[in-house]
């Protein structure tokens, strides 16, 4: 269950609009994990959902070296050790933090998806991403293949261990799930159904096996709330308009134009 009203931690579009571009920025390995800001939100039903739905939720090698040595710098990173029973390493992981875990490992041809716990998917089934190279995985992204999945490669394959890296990614859809196999539908919505979505992503090298760790934390939280301020109104409108056209497709903005308009046109008029 969502917290209601609160201030989201992310704004992400404060910083202009959405770039496909890998925009990452270093940061600092105390903060790789922590604060847990959605631990509260998320964290308890995150649990329940890898223990309910398994088969979609952590998927792959998933007691891998690299998923031992994954749990090992989770639990040293948050503190934290599992009260529960999980089945495998990558799970137990999972089960720390709010995060999804994804496993990348270099199989001479590139970095491939090993393993992943995923339970807030932004629109993609992890069953269908195992096994998957960076072209792949990047395939249906705009430029996605080969072009960003070759400087992907290459960020991967010069990322030392002690340096993680960070970027943001964001959206808005038409829902509070953080469960989206696939994109909630516009039909029948109304602005109040809106909702920002936000994942916070880094990558780090694991020193031990080399493997790579993608984490990606969501946050979601509703947009008409947020744009009752109206400097950040003004910014999101920006950038919701400044967004290319490529990306807009992409991202299935073209069938939340109108609601998108309305939620800005009922908080200017409230304001």
């Amino acid at each position: 269950m969502r917290v209601p009203r609160r201030t989201p931690p992310y704004l992400p579009f404060l910083e202009g609009p959405p770039v496909i571009a890998p925009a990452l920025k270093p940061l600092s390995l105390e903060h790789w994990l922590m604060p847990d800001t959605e631990a509260d939100a998320w964290l308890l039903d995150k649990r329940t959902l890898m223990a309910e739905r398994a088969y979609d939720t952590v998927l792959g090698d998933v007691d891998s070296a690299a998923c031992r040595e994954l749990l090992s710098m989770v639990g040293e990173a948050t503190g934290a050790r599992s009260s529960e029973t999980w089945p495998n390493a990558l799970a137990t992981a999972g089960a720390l933090v709010s995060d999804d875990l994804c496993v990348l490992e270099d199989m001479g041809d590139g970095w491939t998806l090993m393993a992943g716990v995923v339970a807030a998917p932004t629109f993609w089934r992890l069953e269908d991403q195992i096994g998957r190279s960076l072209g792949g995985l990047h395939s249906p992204v705009p430029g996605g293949d080969p072009e960003l999945a070759s400087r992907i490669n290459r960020i991967f394959d010069g990322l030392q261990p002690a340096r993680v890296l960070e970027r943001f990614n964001w959206t808005v859809q038409v829902s509070g799930e953080l469960f989206t196999m696939r994109r909630p539908s516009a039909d029948g919505a109304q602005p109040e159904d809106l909702h920002l979505r936000v994942e916070r992503q880094t990558i780090r090298k694991l020193p031990e096996t080399g493997a790579i760790c993608f984490t990606i934390r969501v946050c979601v939280d509703p947009l008409m709330h947020l744009l009752a301020d109206p400097d950040v109104r003004e910014t999101f409108e920006d950038s919701w308009i400044g967004a290319d056209r490529e990306i807009r497709a992409y991202k299935g903005w073209d069938d939340l134009e109108d609601l998108v308009g309305q939620a800005c046109r009922q908080s200017a008029a409230a304001g």
